[in-house]
């Protein structure tokens, strides 16, 4: 199982090109299931979650295209005669269950194994069953599977008990083929749902609302193909401008943007860093030592969860204390035992961290237990004295393209072992 280790106290410096985004790219590969027609995604990154969705929609009957390097995907689901998911194949990623509603609308059927993913605490998919009921689906959950049967799909007004992003999602994406209008209310505003109806709109589907808490859709007979380019990776642009940050760092990340990043940007400019904006580029200036800054997280357009483990980490060496309070995951501050290692001074009660930063860190063995605690880590070793080794980064794999060559291109010490 690969490792990687970090020689850390490098200052990062240069230019680092943004990746498309995981978040955006997996449901909306899942979007080509509505169609016969051949459907063409550009900047799609190279990740393990990537590939295994695309494993996964194979076995379903449906054609692929890639070309990794050229970043684009051509699915032609015309042949589409497997609507099945199973466990083998879904146990790694939550994900796997955007195939549900789209499967149910263009099939009439599908079996989902109930998904698995980082554990990082409960992720329920009752709302995604909910939603198909009301729209007229029979749905039973059997031996570990979501079984649902329809002959078509009946528009509804379906109001959700939580904000869910990939309930939003597969609602939506159902919705587009039902008979009638359907209205999603508490509906997730995350840009990749934004992304995701872009798409959809593109291929023929009637959309609005999208972006806010109330989205309608008006059910049409048939989706086209169509061409779209996946949004950028938001969260990647943020794990790089806190690695920066922690290390005093002066960065330019390109092909990216800050729009979907204001709340992000506002706390690292409380931190004390400078950051200058452009069209499609941001530049980071950090100084020499952050100030701690305190953050609740929240649903879209609130504090993200998935940066939650990153800023903990430059709190770790800023001056000062900082208050992190996770209201999205119960199970999300594992990464904490672990800076804890590298001599991070953090005390947990219940949903909430108390982090006093610390003049340094020292290297250590760690390990991740998760996509952005892995993230947490990086950043921690890259500040650290000496050497830090993490294990089971088979999780940065899933969500980081091309990692290691990409720090290194701004200076950092950073190498992968077997």
């Amino acid at each position: 199982m690969d490792k990687l280790l970090i020689t850390g106290g490098t200052r990062l410096t240069g230019e680092a090109r943004i990746s498309g985004a995981k978040n955006a790219a997996l449901p909306i590969l899942c979007a080509a299931l509505l169609t016969r027609e051949p459907v063409t995604f550009t900047n799609v990154p190279q990740l393990q979650d990537i590939r295994t969705l695309l494993a996964l929609i194979a076995q379903m009957g449906v054609k692929i295209d890639r070309d990794e390097a050229a970043g684009t995907v051509t699915l032609d689901a015309g042949e589409l005669n497997n609507p099945v998911a199973p466990y083998e194949r879904v146990k790694t990623m939550r994900a796997s269950i955007l195939v549900l509603g789209p499967l149910v609308a263009r099939c009439g059927e599908a079996r989902v194994s109930l998904p698995g993913g980082c554990a990082i605490g409960a992720r329920p998919v009752d709302q995604h069953i909910k939603g198909l009921q009301a729209m007229g689906a029979q749905v039973k959950v059997e031996h570990g599977d979501i079984h649902a049967e329809v002959t078509r799909l009946k528009g509804a007004r379906l109001f959700t008990d939580m904000v869910t992003v990939t309930g939003t999602e597969n609602l939506m994406m159902a919705a587009c083929l039902a008979d009638g209008e359907t209205v999603i209310e508490n509906a997730a505003r995350e840009p990749e749902v934004v992304d995701l109806a872009k798409c959809l709109m593109a291929m023929g589907a009637r959309i609005s609302g999208a972006g806010t808490d109330v989205i309608r859709v008006q059910g049409v007979d048939a989706l086209h193909g169509a061409t779209h380019q996946i949004m950028p990776d938001r969260i990647e642009t943020g794990t790089y401008l806190c690695a920066a940050a922690a290390t005093g760092g002066d960065i330019r990340l390109t092909g990216t943007s800050s729009a979907y990043l204001d709340i992000v940007v506002d706390k690292l400019l409380d931190a004390g860093c400078e950051i200058d904006v452009e069209r499609d580029e941001i530049r980071l200036r950090a100084p020499k030592r952050l100030k701690a800054v305190s953050l609740r997280t929240a649903p879209y357009p609130a504090f993200p969860t998935d940066m939650q483990a990153q800023f903990m980490a430059i709190n770790c060496v800023a001056e000062g204390t900082a208050v992190i309070r996770e209201t999205i995951f119960e199970n999300r501050f594992m990464h904490a035992v672990e800076l804890q290692r590298l001599g991070a001074d953090i005390r947990i009660d219940g949903n909430t961290a108390v982090v006093t930063g610390v003049a340094r860190l020292d290297g250590a063995t760690v390990m991740a237990t998760d996509l952005r605690a892995s993230a947490s880590l990086v950043v921690a070793g890259l500040v650290a004295e000496g050497e830090t080794l993490i294990e089971r980064i088979y999780h940065l794999d899933r969500g980081y393209e091309h990692l290691e060559q990409k720090l290194s291109a701004l200076g950092a010490q950073v190498r992968r072992q077997a």
